[in-house]
């Protein structure tokens, strides 16, 4: 892990190649291209300790799932949330990580079950909240990248995610990483065999999905100042990634919706011209993403719609992941190396994003 002083000496790599007359490959490029191989060695890595964990849910079931996180692993905890849910049948709450790091407040003795994503696995709020709920009694599961971090050592059962090292600010192979262990510890905890087979087979659909530039952000975004992503399901937690990565690498005012909650208000300001990015898988929440989109493109608005059933050189992301749950993992894939191209195209640089360090430290 590198201390604040070496971040602040990372070298402008895209800056550096377009002075030398080069084409420029940010951190950022670079590392998102990498989520393919990260997967791979994230899931023979914690063959073991998937089966282990899988069983002691299964024996010992937990009452009620905790996540804690911040930021991109929060959004990785939204589709854990959808995944438990929905596979499972177990109620999924976030965590308020300032309940204990600012307040201070005790957690009554239970059997929840404790999830915690970090890339970095050194926040002191994220810490304290984890520390709180064991203290209660509470299993911990850990996803982190940093095996040797205080939270890892918290964790009863730990899933590294064996994403390697990750310099650019803008997480992405450790996003996918941690998409990729929510959706290993579901498929092994839920016993769904077909999810497991797909599991086998999205390394390789990563380095496709990773090709496509499926939405043109550079023609559709140069200019603008806001925009509203949508999804639903098991897709509004890459909805949220998205809006978080236009806003930390291209200056963009972009907020994330649930197709259905867009339509409680937020839907009164989109007209003629304004932006809307939408992701829709082929499972039950597709149908309402392609309505919601459907409807603002009648109004004039400018719609990019990336549908899981829609070819893409004679396949689909449906067809690519094997299993609808694991669309949305290839779909975060597919925007990364256009977020990347159009921060450049913005003149920002996607590695170094204005007031904002790697490693996060929040009380």
């Amino acid at each position: 892990m590198r201390s604040a002083a070496e971040l602040d000496a990372t070298p402008n790599v895209a800056l550096a190649g377009a002075l030398a007359g080069e084409r420029p490959v940010s951190l950022m490029a670079s590392e998102a291209a990498g989520a393919a191989e990260a997967v791979r060695a994230l899931l023979a890595g914690n063959a073991a300790a998937l089966q282990a964990l899988a069983q002691d849910l299964r024996t010992n079931p937990p009452s009620v799932v905790v996540t804690c996180a911040r930021g991109s692993s929060d959004h990785a905890a939204t589709y854990l949330k959808y995944l438990i849910e929905t596979a499972i049948g177990l109620p999924v709450a976030s965590a308020a990580p300032s309940v204990s790091s600012v307040y201070e407040a005790p957690v009554l003795p239970g059997h929840a079950l404790v999830i915690a994503i970090s890339q970095s696995g050194r926040s002191p709020d994220l810490l304290a909240t984890v520390a709180a709920y064991k203290a209660s009694g509470a299993r911990v599961v850990v996803l982190v990248n940093d095996e040797a971090s205080p939270l890892a050592a918290q964790a009863d059962h730990l899933l590294p995610l064996r994403a390697g090292p990750e310099l650019s600010v803008a997480a992405t192979k450790s996003y996918i990483a941690s998409l990729a262990g929510a959706a290993a510890l579901v498929a092994h905890w839920s016993a769904d065999e077909a999810m497991i087979a797909a599991l086998d087979g999205l390394p390789s659909a990563l380095a496709r999905a990773h090709d496509l530039a499926p939405f043109g952000l550079v023609e559709m975004l140069g200019d603008a100042t806001n925009l509203f992503v949508i999804g639903r399901g098991l897709g509004f937690a890459v909805a949220q990634e998205t809006a978080l990565k236009l806003k930390e690498t291209c200056a963009l005012h972009a907020e994330a919706y649930s197709a259905a909650e867009v339509r409680h208000g937020p839907m009164a300001i989109v007209n003629a011209g304004f932006p809307v990015l939408a992701y829709a898988g082929s499972d039950a929440s597709g149908a309402s993403v392609r309505e919601a989109a459907a409807e603002f493109a009648e109004r004039g608005a400018k719609v990019a719609l990336l549908d899981a059933e829609a070819l893409h050189d004679g396949t689909s992301l449906a067809q690519l992941a094997g299993h609808p749950a694991l669309e949305p993992v290839l779909m975060i894939q597919a925007f990364y190396p256009e977020a990347n191209a159009l921060s450049l195209a913005r003149g920002l640089d996607p590695d170094n994003p204005k007031h904002l360090r790697k490693v996060t430290q929040t009380r």
